[in-house]
């Protein structure tokens, strides 16, 4: 029986060298599908003029789309396909969603969806090595298939076994913690020949990590921000309102991450108008060498490095901080949940255990004094006491 193909994705093809270890000819991400091998002319660190490339090749390839078909004979890289071209281009970050299936892709690529079952999935999670990592890739490939069945493409839906979703992440940050680390990213400077020169590196992580701290906007939306001009497919700040209008214009509203406007505390407004005034800050809201920036992962990485923090402080921690520190001082939950841009429910379920008032009935209830039994029953309590009006019906 013929090997099935995994269908079309990137490969990094390894550098040529000759004997003598001279490259002949660079690596390079090529398109594979089947038999057919396209070269990008992308090197490997051009990973996203790659993926656009792939998708270009998508967009080119028509897709075979039969009808109610049998699992057993739909391939599973022609389900990616199908999903990619419908519904991947309209999400937030259709890099990053193409990037996961593609990785579907390598391991269930030259599979059908009849080979999806409880024990497939979780040797995907295994051979992964992250859970939280594979139960976000296999709730792409579940979106996928539920997309091909409710298009009426297949007989069945088949079923995609995710794990079980791990505990959600409880770090936050001290306020000493908190000033440490703004203060290392506010003092680091570029190393040349081993000396410290006057320039620094990291003050656009200090930006982002006070609008993160003071609003609890995720990191997306800050680093998507533009200032005072609405931009179409970004959020943006209001200046002179003091507005955070964390929401991208005209982009789709996410059922599970509400993003709601918030106003700016004062002290945070104070300093987005000075980094505007003296041109920290121009058209977006973070930005290195006059560009905005997409993504701060890496330089957020070397501040915490440089502060000595754990590997548990990641830029989502700057939420779970303000949130902590919203129930510490006793924000009503409702105003608090607000703000953040979240449920009541899920602030009281999170952070709940943080507020003063939490228990706060239970440990009281140990410090009243018993209240006795009444000896007798309400109807004659009622009955003889002194401050019951008797009325005397007239005969």
């Amino acid at each position: 029986m013929p090997r099935r193909t995994k269908g079309p994705r990137l490969w990094l093809q390894p550098a040529r060298k000759h004997r003598d270890g001279k490259i002949i000819e660079q690596a390079v991400w090529v398109i594979r599908d089947g038999a057919i091998k396209r070269s990008t002319g992308c090197g490997p660190r051009e990973i996203e003029q790659a993926a656009r490339r792939l998708k270009d090749y998508l967009n080119a390839k028509p897709t075979e789309r039969a009808s109610d078909r049998d699992p057993a004979a739909v391939a599973i890289a022609d389900v990616v396909a199908i999903y990619s071209e419908d519904v991947i281009s309209k999400h937030t970050p259709p890099k990053e969603t193409a990037a996961r299936l593609s990785r579907i892709l390598d391991f269930f690529g030259g599979e059908t969806l009849a080979y999806l079952n409880k024990k497939i999935c979780a040797d995907y999670v295994k051979a992964r090595g992250s859970a939280a990592a594979a139960r976000r890739e296999l709730e792409d490939l579940r979106s996928a298939v539920r997309h091909h069945w409710e298009a009426g493409l297949c007989m069945a839906l088949t079923p995609v076994v995710l794990p079980e979703r791990g505990s959600p992440r409880e770090r936050w940050l001290t306020r000493q913690e908190a000033a440490h680390f703004l203060r290392t990213a506010r003092r680091m400077r570029q190393l040349q020949f081993g000396k410290e020169t006057d320039r620094a590196t990291a003050y656009h992580v200090a930006q982002f990590f006070l609008v993160g701290l003071y609003t609890g906007t995720r990191a997306g939306a800050i680093c998507g921000a533009a200032l005072d001009q609405p931009t179409i497919g970004r959020s943006w700040i209001d200046l002179e309102a003091g507005i955070f209008y964390r929401q991208a214009i005209g982009r789709r509203k996410q059922k599970n991450k509400r993003q709601t406007p918030v106003r700016l505390p004062p002290r945070l407004l104070a300093h987005l108008r000075r980094w505007k005034r003296i041109g920290l800050s121009t058209r977006s809201l973070i930005e290195w060498n006059g560009e905005p920036v997409k993504r701060i992962n890496k330089a957020f990485r070397s501040v915490r490095r440089a502060a000595g923090l754990g590997d548990d402080v990641v830029p989502h921690t700057l939420r779970h901080t303000c949130a902590t520190w919203l129930a510490q001082r006793g924000v009503p939950t409702w105003e608090a949940a607000g703000f953040l841009g979240m449920t009541e429910a899920t602030f009281i379920a999170v952070y709940g255990h943080h507020h003063p008032d939490h228990q706060k009935s239970a440990v009281n209830a140990f410090g009243s004094p018993r209240q006795l039994p009444d000896r007798y029953n309400a109807t004659k309590r009622e009955q003889s006491g002194s401050n019951v009006v008797r009325l005397v019906g007239k005969h």
